[in-house]
């Protein structure tokens, strides 16, 4: 339990460290734009994979289990629609991203800890922290919500090419479904959701690198470390903000 109350007081001294002191703002604009390429760019490909199969295999699955001459064909664009926007295209993509990004994030850095990258920043006046972290967190917050956006777009198409494909379902009681009740406000909550879950990636696993020590090895353990931990705290997170935002 101590060891808990350690882990979380050395995070916040050390995101004290980040929002404190900012370098040059021509320096941090390069930086976050790079990062925005190199933590979302290098994404698009995974999350769209993804996403568009897991629209089609909602799809499937609602087809199937809701296969009933009482129940309209249209809830099962309406569910596919629903699950998308408030829990796969947030959450899971979160968790997903937590194992790419986040590893990246705590090797990226822990090997400039190990390899005394850091130290040579602080001996030249630099707020390592703040240099290294920041420019990584804006990117993500900034960034990750588009890819949820992109996410429900490719996931939901991925429904509708299931059912045209496969003919399970008339496509159009589908595009029904997806304009049935529809609330803008959920957009906005998944959209919430995945700039709280981009700061909890980009934190945690920069964290962990930030702190790591001894060889590769350690790197590498901070690096499943990181990953580990935000997803659990993704997962927390989830949960209260479910509870704050819909309820």
């Amino acid at each position: 339990m101590l060891k808990i109350f350690e882990l979380i007081g050395r995070y916040f001294i050390l995101m004290g460290k980040v929002f404190s002191r900012p370098e040059k703002a021509s320096i941090y604009r390069r930086r976050i734009i790079y990062e925005m390429e190199s933590l979302g760019l290098d994404s698009i490909g995974l999350t769209a994979i993804i996403s568009v199969f897991i629209g089609a295999v909602i799809t499937l699955q609602m087809c199937i289990n809701l296969d009933s001459p009482f129940i309209p064909r249209s809830l099962v664009g309406y569910a596919t629609r629903e699950t998308m926007i408030l829990e796969f295209s947030s959450t899971v993509v979160a968790l997903i991203l937590a194992g790419k990004v986040g590893s990246s994030i705590a090797s990226e850095i822990g090997t400039m800890r190990i390899t005394e990258q850091i130290d040579a920043l602080e001996i030249m006046g630099v707020n390592s922290a703040s240099y290294l972290i920041l420019p990584k967190i804006v990117a993500g917050v900034v960034f990750f919500p588009f890819l949820t956006i992109l996410s429900i777009l490719i996931g939901i198409l991925g429904g509708w090419m299931i059912a045209y494909l496969t003919g399970i379902m008339i496509p159009a009681d589908y595009v029904e479904g997806l304009l049935m009740d529809f609330r803008p406000y959920s957009i906005t909550y998944s959209l919430i959701k995945t700039a709280v879950f981009a700061y909890i990636i980009t934190s945690i696993s920069a964290f962990y690198g930030y702190y790591a020590k001894g060889n590769s090895l350690e790197v590498g353990a901070a690096s499943t470390r990181a990953v580990v931990v935000s997803s659990v705290v993704i997962m927390i997170f989830n949960l209260m903000l479910t509870q704050i935002l819909l309820i």
